[in-house]
């Protein structure tokens, strides 16, 4: 019996083809992500120890900031104990440690600084600055500045001591050496409507600040007739025409080089810087 033609038998590639095909299909790859992959599951041992000297270093924080706060406002380690004044010369320290009032015994972190230079100060008119500085672990300083006199003014058998700002600020019943007294007579100045008193003391202020050290010690008195009168009385009866408050400080170095050049002159007049002048020699 003939066998099988190839028609029936199929060739041979047809044959693998259709094992091939019979198959099932191999599943698509997963797309890939531009993340790495990580388990899902619970945390590695490793980051709880990890995070342990963080929480170490938080907590000694914690007890290292509740231990300072005890030391400088519980403790009795940075208490005030000593309170120190430096800087008086008129006045005594203790005017000044019983003006500023600071609490001994309390902490020193606590202290209000600022409130003890504006007790110094309303309490002491003559105090015209005071610093007030922490000196660790137990002191209070006080360096204070005081007040100096330009300019006196007359009132009943005392004196009025007036500084370069034009502040009244004590009255003594002695004149220090060195400052000389106003004396003041603008009533009968055409200009007195204009320049009152307050105005006239300013010039006056103006003029014996602006006074060289060695020739405003041997100033007696400061004459105010006007705004553009003022006139000095020196020791040995000397008189300094000095004009009006302006350019005090040129009129200063006028008088100085007058004085070298004529050192028994009665008269000098400085009202002109520029030009000045001496007679009576």
């Amino acid at each position: 019996m003939a066998g099988a033609t190839t028609a029936q038998r199929g060739s041979p590639g047809s044959d693998r083809s259709a094992r091939k095909g019979s198959g099932s299909p191999k599943p698509p790859k997963p797309p890939k992500s531009s993340k790495p992959w990580r388990r899902s599951g619970p945390k590695e041992p490793g980051a709880r120890l990890r995070r342990a000297p963080v929480l170490a270093s938080v907590a000694a924080a914690v007890l290292l900031a509740g231990g300072g706060t005890w030391a400088l406002y519980g403790s009795s380690w940075f208490r005030v104990e000593k309170v120190a004044t430096t800087g008086t010369e008129v006045l005594t320290p203790e005017q000044v440690l019983a003006a500023a009032a600071v609490p001994v015994g309390a902490p020193l972190v606590s202290v209000d600084t600022d409130e003890i230079e504006e007790r110094v100060r309303g309490r002491l008119p003559r105090i015209d600055s005071v610093d007030v500085v922490r000196a660790w672990p137990h002191g209070i300083g006080l360096k204070v500045t005081e007040r100096k006199p330009v300019l006196l003014i007359r009132k009943d058998a005392n004196f009025v001591e007036v500084d370069a700002s034009g502040v009244r600020f004590d009255t003594v019943a002695k004149a220090p050496a060195g400052v000389p007294v106003l004396e003041l007579d603008a009533g009968r100045s055409p200009s007195a409507r204009r320049f009152d008193e307050e105005r006239l003391l300013h010039e006056a202020v103006l003029v014996a600040s602006s006074l060289p050290a060695p020739i405003a010690k041997e100033t007696v008195q400061v004459k105010v007739g006007s705004y553009d009168s003022v006139v000095l009385e020196l020791t040995r009866d000397r008189t300094v025409v000095w004009g009006s408050g302006e350019q005090s400080d040129a009129k200063g170095r006028a008088l100085t080089a007058l004085l070298k050049a004529a050192p028994r002159a009665g008269r000098f007049d400085v009202s002109v810087p520029t030009a000045p002048a001496v007679s009576g020699s």
